[in-house]
């Protein structure tokens, strides 16, 4: 096997259940079953990625209650807030990224602009900022809205969104604040800039009320794979992470996403994407297949069909056959890739319980089961080809999936020549060979002066 010279991993640790990704990870012996409002579980988990010397880890998050299950049965129901979360594992953590989720169709440019300054800051220079449109219909009613707004119109509020939010976070020149106490001069009121925004969904004026982010702009992220996801994400994104189960369909996605990139004067190398991976892993094969069934065997029916149904945009299925094949399904306002990825494995045969059993486990990433080495060897094999430039990984359960990848997948990795031995020094950006993006008002400057 073999590698791009130079080319290593890129690892996310996406803990945002605090109990772990697969449906059923509360119930497991070993999981913290109130890990998702658990601050010390939370500062556990960080400590640990940052002992296996994770990238960043990621936080997802949806204004509303997670509408995959009203039964009871499933724990997806009650989460950090995850700036706020970040904040404090900002204060426990010293190299490790944090990326959370914000959406741009319920929330306002001025306030996430505000929010990511100020947690790259506190994390000097660690924050990441995952661009959402959010496709839970359900949050509409808890912002006053009649409906979810259509997909195309929420990606074109996405596109402005960015562009109002990446010009706030210029408000302010790197050498803007003095601080002369000398001269009595607080700031140099030339470095001091109002955006004027006037687009056809925001108004803003500025300034933002805080210095430029150490990294000039917190990293960009965004996680949409339909058309509208793909182009939002050549024009926006830095890391994108996606749903791939499969090698050759995920190489072809890489490929045609970097593909965009020089139509926003952007270099092919200047992004990094990053499929979702959720490992079950054992010394042997036999024994982590052991550890695939027993959780597999806690799946409540009622659960898996509740989350079926919420993944195939929210189209009720507890009243069809789970043993017999999906129906046909109107029109959805949600996911389009997710949705899409469904209704494929739905034409090759599989039935209603099959599909929630594919499902519930990683939601439609790349699920691997094998041993310690076997799961290095398949991310390796996904680097080489081309189809990952890192995965974020998503544990089963929590904490023993986290530690164990790190105990045992890590070094593995680091066998292999893919992986790092320890961290760079510097910001996010630094350590992951981002540039920092320049002030507009320098790059204007500097084009005028050209």
């Amino acid at each position: 096997m073999s590698t791009p010279e130079g080319r290593t991993l890129v690892l996310g640790a996406y803990l945002s259940y605090g109990t772990g990704h697969h449906a059923a990870a509360w119930r497991h012996p070993d999981a913290v079953a109130d890990g998702a409002q658990n601050i010390g579980h939370y500062v556990d988990l960080a400590r640990t990625a940052e002992r296996g010397l994770f990238d960043f880890m990621f936080l997802s998050d949806t204004p509303s209650v997670f509408n995959d299950d009203q039964g009871g049965y499933g724990s997806r129901v009650v989460v950090f807030e995850p700036m706020t979360l970040l904040s404090a594992l900002a204060m426990e953590t010293t190299h490790l990224g944090l990326v959370a989720t914000a959406s741009t169709t319920y929330k306002e440019p001025y306030n996430v602009a505000r929010e990511f300054a100020s947690l790259d800051l506190l994390s000097g220079g660690r924050a990441g900022w995952n661009l959402v449109t959010s496709s839970k219909s359900d949050a509409a009613y808890n912002f006053g809205l009649e409906a979810h707004p259509a997909h195309p119109d929420r990606y074109r509020r996405a596109a402005e969104f960015f562009e109002v939010v990446t010009g706030l976070w210029d408000s302010w020149d790197d050498d803007a604040l003095l601080r002369d106490k000398e001269r009595g001069v607080f700031y140099d009121p030339a470095a001091r800039h109002v955006l004027g925004h006037e687009g056809a969904h925001f108004r803003v004026r500025g300034e933002l009320n805080i210095s430029r982010p150490p990294q000039g702009h917190p990293l960009m992220v965004q996680a949409g794979s339909s058309e509208d996801g793909r182009e939002l994400a050549a024009r926006t994104a830095e890391v994108v992470f996606t749903a791939q189960p499969e090698r050759a369909a995920a190489r072809a996605f890489s490929q045609d996403l970097k593909r965009r990139l020089p139509a926003y004067d952007r270099p092919h190398d200047d992004i990094l994407v990053m499929p979702g991976l959720c490992p079950f892993i054992g010394a042997t094969d036999e024994e982590a297949q052991e550890k695939f069934a027993e959780l597999q065997r806690l799946i409540h029916p009622g659960l898996g069909v509740a989350m079926l149904s919420d993944l195939v945009g929210g189209f009720d299925l507890s009243e069809h056959d789970v043993d017999g094949p999906l129906p046909a399904l109107p029109p959805s306002n949600g996911n389009q890739s997710r949705r899409r990825l469904i209704e494929k494995l739905a034409a090759e045969g599989l039935t209603i319980r099959q599909l929630y059993e594919r499902m519930t486990v990683a939601r439609g990433h790349l699920v691997v089961v094998g041993s310690y080495r076997r799961v290095a060897e398949t991310m390796a094999e996904w680097l080489a080809s081309g189809a990952a430039d890192g995965f974020n990984i998503m544990p089963p359960y929590l904490p023993g999936s986290l530690t164990e990848f790190v105990d045992h997948v890590v070094p593995e990795l680091q066998k292999l020549g893919v992986y790092k031995e320890s961290y760079r020094a510097g910001t996010l950006r630094e350590k992951l060979g981002l540039p920092r993006p320049p002030s507009r008002y320098a790059a204007a400057s500097q084009k005028g002066n050209g």
